[in-house]
């Protein structure tokens, strides 16, 4: 065995260990729940503007993004841009030359709207307004999708339960063989301490919930355990799901 197979040989045998260390869990668990109570995860930026993630979730998105090779990424949820202009500029760096992302927001805030179109990595992103589960938006989105090869989702706006499992309904289609749907804020269901304030969604109404009633009616897609085992400390950690099919 040559010493780069050596290496991703090590590599799988230390996410197996991750995957069932219980007390690595159980200290995970406590520490998000008390990194919760100051923000932690607001605290981030990306080319200067906001990223509401873990960075271990940044990290593998960029992975994918490598692994896929999508000339488009699809995400609904844009709130500061943050996502919207990481995303591009992986395409940049990547040397995706025709890569584009798709943002979808019911509410792009013009102060927000602003920034980003003044952000370098505007050139690569479009925005639509509205809900991404109205029958306008959707059809809006397939239309944009028509010309790209192969596409990647990312699902971050509303986290209920049958909003997430719409979206899922909706965009999955468009995921190419290969490549991933990630249902955000999957956490929301491992970590019910966390207060939410008077958000409508929380332990059994969430992306959790969804993800694994719509897994349950489709077999196109898996859990990417290994993706979840690896970062250990996620948002998203139940929500990198590989279509296969």
């Amino acid at each position: 065995m040559d010493e780069i197979k050596k290496f991703e040989e090590q590599v799988k045998q230390n996410l197996i260990k991750l995957g069932h260390d219980k007390e690595l869990h159980e200290i995970t668990k406590q520490w998000v729940i008390q990194s919760s109570k100051d923000n932690y995860v607001y605290n981030f930026k990306w080319m200067g503007r906001p990223v509401i993630q873990f960075p271990q979730d940044m990290v593998a998105m960029q992975e994918i993004i490598w692994e896929v090779k999508p000339d488009l990424i699809i995400e609904t949820g844009i709130a500061h841009g943050g996502s919207l202009i990481m995303n591009a500029g992986y395409m940049e760096m990547m040397g995706i030359t025709s890569g584009q992302v798709l943002g979808i927001d019911i509410d792009i805030r013009e102060h927000n709207r602003r920034q980003i179109q003044e952000h370098p990595m505007y050139k690569r992103i479009t925005m639509f307004e509205g809900s991404s589960v109205s029958d306008d938006i959707a059809r809006k989105v397939k239309d944009f999708s028509r010309s790209f090869d192969k596409i990647l989702v990312s699902l971050d706006s509303n986290h209920s339960h049958q909003h997430v499992l719409k979206e899922l309904e909706i965009y999955s289609d468009l995921v190419s063989p290969g490549s991933y749907c990630v249902v955000c804020d999957t956490s929301i269901d491992d970590y019910p301490q966390i207060p939410l304030g008077d958000r409508p969604w929380g332990a059994g109404d969430n992306p959790k919930t969804a993800v694994d009633e719509f897994l349950k009616r489709n077999d196109s897609f898996v859990l990417d355990k290994d993706i979840k085992n690896k970062l250990v400390i996620s948002c998203s950690g139940n929500g990198y799901l590989k279509r296969i099919k």
